[in-house]
């Protein structure tokens, strides 16, 4: 059965269409109008190697935040879809990625149960412009609006990390690592992983 969503969400913000398949090769086509945000999904279908084509626009002229946020929303709605029961997956996974001076770690477990922790960050990381649209606070918002629109739960830990780009790209790419083992079809499990039997 093909593990695949694709999914159109218009708002008088934004206008997302997007489409992914969780066992591809990590194929992407990213166009969300915002650069630094089309590197940073780019990485992310890359490394979780899940497929990802995604075209968006919206009120960039505002600001980047309604086209990034809303992209999230629909990416973390796609992951759910394309989960199914999530029969036979994996469901835990981490990972742990360096990028020069940053370490960032991602913890998951798709368990139906939206939660996000995000900590270690450097204080003013808020603030800073990467790429001349994108601040360093949509990164938070991008993982809790994927993590609630998902139904998993995610704990990112920054362990270290100085340059606001190498942040934000280890962050991405750990999440990306670590949906890449939780979403996997796991040979030895039967069923959905769960003592409740649904997740």
């Amino acid at each position: 059965m093909a593990r695949t969503a694709s999914i159109v969400r218009k708002t008088s913000e934004s206008n997302i269409e997007l489409s992914l398949d969780l066992d591809g090769t990590g194929a992407t086509d990213i166009d969300t109008s915002v650069p630094f945000f089309n590197h940073m999904m780019t990485a992310l279908g890359k490394h979780s190697l899940i497929d990802l084509r995604i075209k968006a626009s919206g009120d960039t002229d505002i600001d980047v935040h309604h086209t990034v946020e809303d992209t999230a929303i629909v990416f973390g709605e796609a992951l759910k879809q394309a989960l199914g029961d999530k029969r036979g997956i994996r469901r835990f996974a981490d990972a742990t990625v360096p990028l020069d001076e940053a370490l960032a770690k991602a913890v998951i477990d798709i368990s139906g149960r939206p939660y996000a922790v995000c900590t270690g960050e450097p204080t003013g990381f808020e603030f800073a412009l990467i790429g001349g649209h994108f601040t360093g606070s949509l990164v938070r918002h991008v993982m809790e609006s994927i993590a609630f629109h998902a139904g998993i739960c995610l704990h990112m830990q920054l362990i270290a990390g100085r340059d606001p780009h190498h942040i934000a790209e280890a962050e991405f790419k750990a999440l990306a690592r670590a949906l890449r083992f939780a979403v996997e079809p796991d040979p030895r499990v039967k069923g959905i992983p769960s003592t409740k039997g649904a997740l």
